[in-house]
């Protein structure tokens, strides 16, 4: 059967618009298109893909269980998740995991979470605290948690007992603060809302409000996790501890799999029968995902990330200096943003596509934010063919005549 571009229009829900091309081979940070063409990956699956694209790694772990044991549902555990759950524990401040398939499930589980523990102390301590620009999935509960109208317009009304104060303003989030206040919800690093990291002060500060107020703080790391910000998780780079964290994208390298980690005392909260989920703990995405996350917990990728960070952040600011499209470079470890300059800011799309015809794939966050999040393995050699690629589209960009 014969499928280009034109066949999801024909076939799919109109949701997504995608780019013209079709990757149908992809190794390490490289893919390969319908017609043959070789595109450096600079987007990651959008921070999924932590050790590439055909991992031998991942290959072999999902073909050795594929072999044995593909789904039980949670009538029955099984050693994968088990075994994922053992090595999650240990290396973080986590004492139990809940396993689901995604970002959106994990954070649903942690704002449930939140509601019964608030609920446990009184039925008065129900509101959640987010903030502007967040993300935090696309259920109906986490887009309203998340600080961005676009994604709750049209499908109201929203759930209640949430509201959203500016990110890294400690003193409007201590003025939002109260009794009523069960839980307060931060990325450490918003990711859709422009790749800004939470100041050291201002998280902090989060968890001094949280403590003070019995609320419980729950770090959305679902982006900014999994090794991506050059530690395991980014709050170990804050050394500031959350009651909850929830984590996907990056766990299973490409495979569906998200998690809410937290303490047992607080675990208690979701007691049997309170919070389920089908898929959640597939003996098959928990072994491909224990073999990424040993992967990626190394001194090795850590001092990786760090390097090609340095690398891409150095690059971008000269790309930006010779062609001014982008002013600076923001994030943390290997998720990185060029905001745009004045005379380009909400064209962040158009480096993406002209990167496209150029052979580099990047992404977006937001209009004015050309954003990059690669497999943490990338080689120094693919990050500087990717940034050559990306110069050689900016400056035909810039080149091009202006519309009248």
């Amino acid at each position: 059967m014969n499928v280009s571009r034109q066949t999801f229009n024909e076939v799919m829900v109109p949701n997504y618009q995608p780019a013209e091309i079709i990757p149908v081979r992809g190794e390490a940070s490289r893919l390969w298109d319908q017609q043959g063409r070789e595109y450096i990956d600079l987007a990651g699956g959008i921070a999924v893909t932590v050790l590439g694209h055909a991992n031998p790694i991942m290959v072999n772990a999902l073909t050795e269980q594929a072999g044995k044991l593909w789904h039980l549902s949670n009538v029955m555990t099984n050693e994968p998740a088990l075994k994922l759950a053992k090595a999650i524990t240990e290396a973080t401040f986590a004492e139990r995991v809940f396993f689901c398939n995604s970002g959106a499930e994990a954070n649903e589980a942690a704002f449930k979470l939140a509601r019964k523990y608030g609920n446990s102390i009184g039925p008065h301590k129900n509101k959640i605290i987010s903030f502007f620009n967040a993300f935090h999935g696309r259920t109906l509960f986490t887009v309203s948690v998340g600080g961005q109208a676009k994604y709750t317009q049209g499908f109201e009304p929203i759930p209640a007992g949430i509201d959203h104060v500016p990110f890294n303003d400690l003193a409007a989030l201590e003025a939002a603060m109260n009794d009523e206040v069960c839980a307060i919800v931060l990325e450490p690093i918003q990711g859709e809302g422009g790749l800004l990291p939470a100041t050291q002060a201002f998280i902090e500060g989060a968890r001094a409000l949280a403590t003070r107020h019995k609320a419980l703080l729950i770090f959305d790391e679902v982006q900014s996790g999994n090794g991506r910000s050059g530690q395991l998780y980014a709050y170990q780079h804050y050394g500031v501890v959350p009651d909850v964290l929830t984590t996907a994208k990056g766990l299973g390298g490409g495979i569906p799999i998200g998690a809410m980690l937290t303490t047992a005392k607080i675990a208690e909260t979701l007691a049997f029968g309170t919070h389920g989920s089908t898929y959640g703990g597939n003996p098959l995405a928990c072994a491909v995902a224990h073999a990424v996350f040993e992967a990626i917990n190394t001194p090795a990728i850590r001092a990786n990330v760090t390097a090609r960070a340095t690398q891409l952040h150095e690059g971008l600011l000269a790309i930006g200096s010779r062609h001014g499209v982008f002013e600076g470079v923001r994030g943390l470890g290997l998720l990185v943003g060029a905001p745009m300059s004045a005379t380009w800011k909400g064209k962040a799309k158009e480096i993406v596509n002209a990167g496209l015809k150029h052979g580099v794939w990047t992404l977006v966050a937001g209009p004015d934010v050309l954003r990059m999040a690669p497999a943490l393995n990338i080689s120094e050699a693919e990050v500087a063919e990717g940034l050559s690629r990306l110069d050689a589209a900016c400056a035909e960009l810039v080149a091009m005549p202006k519309a009248a």
